[in-house]
């Protein structure tokens, strides 16, 4: 991609505040968005070939919030990117992180995580420190089973689809927030759900196919009823 085409980017980023490059082949981050630093509240640059994020200047953009770079080729986050303090939205789908910055809690504005299609292989224990945090997306990762700090999560809708998950925590009834769990296409024996997803929590919709176990064994489970009453209120209040 030629400089001046760049140029025209960066110019246009500089009135809208929005910074989007998305197909463009780009092996890395544009230098050229450092004088954009006060500026930004978004960038997309998503499916491109980007390896690594500039820890110079990746957490110097103090206006942003929403951040995307789906589908490159991303093995590691620098600390740096732990101080968008304004940061809502992270999409990071189909890159190659195995895990998150130990600081990774301190993005205490974040509301919406994508790390679907990654290299995961357990539950971060970062997001518990997130507070705002509704949704987050785990899907097609290598999770093989929910510990105990999951209780501490406060998110709204939990998607761990197409993961490896063999085991979960009975906690994971106690997280405070949660409606929405998915867990297609696991590992899980019907004996490995915990009964007190049904009858002691909060969520009212729970997926559940492509386990090891017939969906119609799961209508069979103490509290059962229960979980169907929390789940046609909802619908109800939707419809």
């Amino acid at each position: 991609m030629g400089n001046s085409a760049l140029r025209a980017h960066v110019e246009t980023a500089q009135k809208t505040g929005v910074f989007q490059l998305k197909d463009r082949g780009l092996t890395e981050f544009p230098s050229e968005l450092q004088k954009l630093t006060s500026n930004l509240r978004t960038i997309d640059l998503s499916n491109n070939k980007i390896e690594s994020l500039p820890p110079m200047i990746i957490g110097k953009f103090t206006l942003l919030r929403s951040l995307s770079l789906n589908n490159n080729k991303l093995t590691v986050l620098p600390d740096e990117l732990c101080n968008l303090k304004k940061l809502e939205t992270l999409s990071l789908n189909n890159n190659h992180l195995r895990e998150l910055p130990s600081t990774f809690g301190q993005l205490s504005a974040l509301k919406t995580l994508s790390l679907s299609g990654n290299q995961l292989r357990a539950l971060p224990s970062q997001l518990c420190n997130l507070r705002h945090l509704d949704v987050v997306d785990l899907s097609k990762n290598q999770i093989r089973s929910i510990p105990d700090t999951v209780q501490e999560l406060q998110v709204i809708e939990l998607n761990l689809n197409q993961n490896q998950i063999a085991q979960i925590s009975v906690k994971i009834s106690c997280c405070p927030r949660l409606k929405v769990l998915r867990l297609e296409e696991n590992c899980l024996e019907l004996s490995m759900l915990p009964q007190s997803i049904l009858s002691d929590s909060q969520i009212c919709l729970l997926a559940v196919e492509g386990n090891l176990f017939e969906i119609k064994k799961l209508r069979e489970l103490e509290g059962y009823d229960k979980y169907m009453e929390r789940f046609t209120a909802t619908k109800k209040k939707f419809a």
